[in-house]
């Protein structure tokens, strides 16, 4: 159907991924099909990789034992930043890499997903006069290198200095006594992680690649792998040209050699009034006491919650399974705790805290020193048998390291292929600012699903009950989870709850929102709601 000129177009068919999908593809390569690339690992990552390789012409199968963005990549700051903090420890062509990838995010892939997201930092008595220049002179430094990277002021705009009072009309709850002012800086900044892990996997399977989940990879060789499908048991071998092993902190078990030092992240989950009220104003960057470098951040979200975070500690010990959330220390909670107080008027309460998560992320082991000083730089080994992993990095540099890892597996199986062109390629939802301004859809929608937001509306004007909020006081509706199930690959209601939607963050949200859920994916996977 035909809009009017710069109307988004329809939701692309060829982008949904449904069960009855996953189904017909998984025959396929249980029948002896043979791919060019084979993917293990369906986060940001792997789903970056799989989009590389489809996007230049190869077929492509990309598995995970468990679901989309099920491990690391939902447990981030939902941050997509600059790289100041390797500015801070020389880390130049770290940081320039992360401001050239912010900036192809924010203004070509995923500008429906990433936003420019104010912070203050306080300037108290705990931040001498010393460290308050440093940090100024690192955001002064980190504006030439969103100026290097050719992301314009009107998309990301520069630091600057506010008086006190300023300052305490955006955070109101910012302690007073003491307070000099702030510095204002500016980054990018996720409606939701999860969401861009499956924007890209969509993506990907709209150039043809197979997104297969709970499809466990048991063995890898140069070759293939031995694999099986969680849900029914079955085992298979899928025949590839080549593997790419991205599957993040479990990368180790997979392929020998390949040596990890997973640190743990922990944010907070707040509700908006254990901090004055913040909501959708500028969030706060906290410098941590005795570091230079080092920062807490306070990260209003569009439901409304916040986060605060983060840690940096090794986690030691056996690793949570594919799906398994890994354990959140209550000493974490308690520093954590302690950094808010420290710029807080109104410290915040134990009881306070509605939820907490944390993230593992995948590091290589440089054998010594601590896992905060470790490089976030990725890598990409390649083993005796040909088999290509992909490690380290971050999340807004994941397009560059899945270049990397193609561009590897391409000279390590003497395959050919174009050159990527995922610096230029939109993700499923993505368009220009002034046409998602102009989608007929509430501005929530648009910011989780771009130019797809009025399907995912007009599900909802067309039956009140799908309309309704899945949990009272949370935003989202019983019609995004009938879309997630539709096209987003959700088969249980974990992947509705914790993926597709974040209602799961909160434990009393989480028991509230089940059996809606459960009753919504056994109904879409019926086919009720089609004509809605």
């Amino acid at each position: 159907m035909n809009g009017p000129p710069g109307a988004a177009p329809p939701p692309c068919p060829a982008a949904s991924l449904s069960a009855a999908r996953r189904e017909r593809e998984l025959a396929e390569l249980a029948g002896g099909l043979r791919v060019d690339v084979l993917v293990v690992g369906l986060g940001i990552t792997g789903t970056g990789v799989a989009l590389d390789a489809a996007s230049r012409g190869l077929s492509v199968a990309a598995v995970d034992a468990h679901d989309l963005a099920s491990g690391t990549s939902r447990w981030s700051s939902k941050l997509v930043h600059g790289g100041l903090r390797y500015l801070a420890s020389g880390q130049v062509g770290l940081a320039h890499e992360s401001a050239v990838e912010r900036g192809i995010l924010m203004r070509r892939t995923a500008p429906h997903l990433v936003r420019a997201q104010p912070f203050l930092l306080p300037l108290t008595p705990l931040t001498s006069r010393r460290g308050a220049a440093l940090v100024r002179a690192g955001l002064h430094a980190g504006n030439v290198l969103r100026l290097a990277a050719g992301t314009p002021h009107a998309t990301l705009p520069g630091p600057r200095a506010v008086s006190a009072k300023e300052a305490l009309r955006a955070v109101p709850g910012l302690r007073r006594e003491g307070l000099r002012g702030a510095l204002l800086s500016w980054d990018g900044q996720l409606a939701d992680d999860a969401r861009l892990v499956t924007a890209v996997a969509r993506t990907a399977a709209a150039h043809g690649a197979r997104i297969l989940t709970r499809v466990r990879a048991l063995e890898l060789a140069g070759d293939g792998a031995q694999a099986r499908d969680e849900l029914t048991g079955e085992h298979l071998r899928i025949h590839a040209r080549a593997v790419i092993n991205a599957a993040g902190v479990w990368a180790g078990e997979l392929m020998e050699g390949v040596r990890l030092r997973p640190s743990r992240g922990t944010h907070l989950v707040l509700r908006p009034q254990s901090l004055g009220g913040l909501r959708r104003g500028p969030g706060l960057h906290i410098p941590l006491p005795g570091h230079t470098s080092r920062f807490a951040l306070v990260l209003p979200q569009g439901d409304g919650r916040v986060y605060a975070g983060l840690t940096d500690e090794p986690a030691d010990g056996p690793l949570p399974g594919p799906g398994q959330e890994a354990g959140v220390p209550e000493t974490d909670i308690g520093f954590l705790l302690d950094v808010l107080a420290g710029v807080l008027e109104v410290p915040v309460r134990r009881e306070e805290v509605a939820g907490a998560f944390a993230g593992l992320r995948p590091l290589l082991d440089a054998g010594t020193g601590a896992t905060a000083d470790l490089s976030r730089r990725h890598a990409v080994l390649t083993s005796p048998e040909g088999v290509v992993t992909v490690i380290g990095g971050k999340l807004t540099t994941y397009r560059r390291m899945a270049q990397d890892a193609v561009d590897t597996a391409l000279r390590a199986r003497r395959l050919s292929a174009p050159a990527s062109p995922t610096a230029r390629l939109p993700l499923v939802g993505a368009a220009p600012p002034a046409v998602l301004a102009a989608l007929p859809a509430p501005r929530r929608l648009v910011a989780r699903y771009g130019t797809e937001a009025p399907a995912v509306h007009a599900l909802a004007a067309a039956d009140p009950w799908l309309a309704a909020p899945v949990v009272p006081g949370n935003p989202v509706t019983r019609a995004e989870l009938v879309w997630a199930v539709r096209h987003e690959a959700a088969l249980d209601a974990g992947d509705l709850l914790e993926r597709r939607t974040r209602l799961g963050l909160i434990a009393t949200d989480r028991r509230a929102a089940r059996h809606t859920a459960q009753r919504i994916l056994d109904g879409a996977l019926r086919g009720a709601w089609q004509g809605a």
